[in-house]
């Protein structure tokens, strides 16, 4: 089975692109969602959580993100904690998933992961594609997300690897910029291309 890794900036067009290849058949490991679970109430990661960062609980008895965002935002020491929490729960979710695309036989298995180059997550894959689309653009989605700042955007950028260098190291660029049918005709030949493999 071959998997691929799914990467791209914030605002890039990631999540359209996932969507594509589940469009497509493809089984698509989504590393956002499964920490929305675990933050969930009941969420695996919950107790761990609150005990690390009192005060992040909401009524529900999940994690309330905003108040969780505003602890670790800037400070490098809370989110390396909060990271050796999630991580290796994510990572164990994704090999699952994994187990289950290979036992149902399947010819492509689709990681989409945000940090994929900034965790090592590419070492996990056979290539990797990665979403892009022009800083205006990019600018102008993510300034559209609810209780988003210029601040924060610089922030949430300033951890990312440059544009540049995830371009470089993909095998797959997908330029969302150029409109959603051109993006789905380049997912639609490397399913393709993959699947006949």
């Amino acid at each position: 089975m071959f998997v691929l890794g799914l990467t791209g900036s914030i605002g890039m067009g990631k999540t359209t692109a996932a969507n594509m290849f589940r469009r497509l058949g493809c089984p698509v490991h989504d590393a956002d969602r499964t920490v929305h679970d675990l933050l969930a109430p009941g969420g695996a990661a919950v107790s761990a959580i609150a005990r690390q960062f009192p005060g992040v609980l909401n009524e529900q008895g999940g994690i309330d993100r905003q108040k969780l965002g505003a602890v670790v935002f800037g400070d490098d020491d809370a989110l390396r904690r909060l990271e050796a929490i999630l991580h290796p729960m994510v990572r164990a979710a994704e090999e699952r998933f994994l187990k289950r695309a290979r036992a149902r036989r399947q010819k492509l298995a689709v990681l989409d992961i945000p940090l994929l180059f900034e965790t090592g997550g590419d070492k996990r894959c056979d290539a990797v594609a990665v979403v892009t689309a022009p800083l205006f653009m990019q600018r102008t989605r993510v300034l559209k997300r609810p209780g988003m700042t210029a601040e924060k955007f610089q922030n949430i950028r300033a951890r990312q690897m440059p544009e540049h260098e995830k371009m470089r190291r993909a095998r797959w660029v997908l330029k969302t910029g150029q409109g959603k049918l051109h993006t789905f005709r380049r997912i639609k030949n490397i399913v393709a291309f993959l699947e006949q493999g």
